[in-house]
């Protein structure tokens, strides 16, 4: 059998944020709905049922002299110390996020120069011929770079690189919203590179969609839900609940999509890495892709989560929950040589993405 080439992670790396803010940092918060109205319930009832959907204690917030881009360049250096190799050996950088450097108590996205070009310079990367760029793809921004990563590999043109995805959505959630209890900060990168291989290893197979028409207004940029605030700020704006029905609806089918491009069936895998969205939302979508299969019993364990302690960091979710799981910093959760795993997102546009992935 002749070779092929494959895209292979050989190296991973993440960031945690130092603030710890627990639910409690919410308490003394004027919360009010999308349509401006106070909400009329007391802080504890609104923590109390938030806690019950997404299972959500505390989150992690970035230090006031932190940007996103600092924090790429952290996960990027830890993921180039676990691969055992230099910054200066990678041939591309690429940085998956959303809103650039957004700097402390300034409500104002900063990408100009783009967020790769200032991590590889945070980086000290003086080589001209390591390219980088960014994707923004809302929260599947790292599996889609991680699906550029693996084209510029199987071209040829490129034999290693590395694949951050990292955001601060801290500072662009709204006070007087709800959904701000959802987000977090975090970063998390994974070194890919060229293997040349007889079998079948790395990215074997991936899928994806967008669904813009019906549904690229469930996650926009908006005023704060606060009649009264006082600024021009723009914040996240989510319609939580059509979202929930469309990623619990639509993210199943690109999952076994992408597990059939790779010959396999659900029974083959032995981990699914998703984007730590909301814990309720993510278990009815592993619920759906079982249903698919006509299966009932689902393995435990074989969904690693993270959003209890870690919030939703958007791109940063599925890198992260992954160097975890790589590192052993998650009790009860591994992965060997040969498992097949799927790191799959569903996000703002709507966008999913769904790739298989061989150990």
């Amino acid at each position: 059998m002749s070779k092929e080439l494959y895209t292979r992670i050989i190296g991973t790396g993440s960031y945690l944020p130092p603030k710890i803010i627990k639910n409690s940092f919410f308490q003394n918060h004027e919360f009010y709905e999308l349509s401006k109205k106070k909400i009329d319930k007391s802080n504890e009832e609104i923590i109390r049922k938030f806690k019950e959907i997404t299972n959500i204690d505390e989150r992690r917030y970035v230090a006031d002299n932190q940007v996103t881009s600092d924090i790429a360049a952290l996960a990027i250096t830890d993921a180039c110390e676990s691969a055992g190799i230099t910054k200066e050996s990678l041939d591309f950088i690429i940085v998956a996020h959303n809103f650039g450097d957004i700097y402390h108590k300034n409500v104002r996205t900063d990408i100009l120069p783009g967020l790769a070009n200032k991590v590889k310079m945070k980086l000290g990367i003086k080589d001209p011929k390591p390219i980088c760029h960014d994707i923004i793809s809302g929260c599947p921004g790292w599996t889609q770079a991680m699906i550029v990563a693996d084209a510029y590999i199987k071209s040829g043109a490129m034999r290693r690189g590395v694949v951050v995805g990292a955001d601060v959505l801290s500072r662009i959630s709204d006070p007087h919203d709800r959904d701000s209890m959802i987000y977090a900060d975090g970063a998390g990168a994974t070194i890919v590179e060229a293997i040349e291989s007889d079998e079948p290893t790395g990215i074997l197979s991936h899928a994806s969609r967008s669904d813009s028409v019906q549904f690229a207004s469930l996650l926009t940029l908006g005023e704060s839900n606060n009649p009264n605030f006082n600024g021009n700020d723009l914040f996240i704006k989510m319609v939580g609940h059509k979202l929930y029905i469309y990623a619990i609806n639509t993210v199943p089918g690109v999952v076994k999509e992408s597990i059939e491009k790779a010959g396999l069936t659900l029974n083959d895998i032995s981990k699914v890495f998703i984007h730590q969205a909301n814990e309720k939302m993510d278990e009815t979508i592993l619920n759906n892709i079982f249903k698919l299969y006509g299966e009932k019993d689902i393995p435990e364990g074989i969904m690693p989560m993270t959003i209890n302690k870690l919030g939703n960091s958007s791109t940063g979710t599925v890198p992260t929950v992954l160097d975890l799981v790589l590192k052993g910093k998650m009790e009860g959760q591994e992965v060997n040589k040969g498992d097949y795993t799927i790191l799959v997102s569903v996000g703002a546009g709507m966008n999913i993405n769904s790739i298989v992935y061989k150990w």
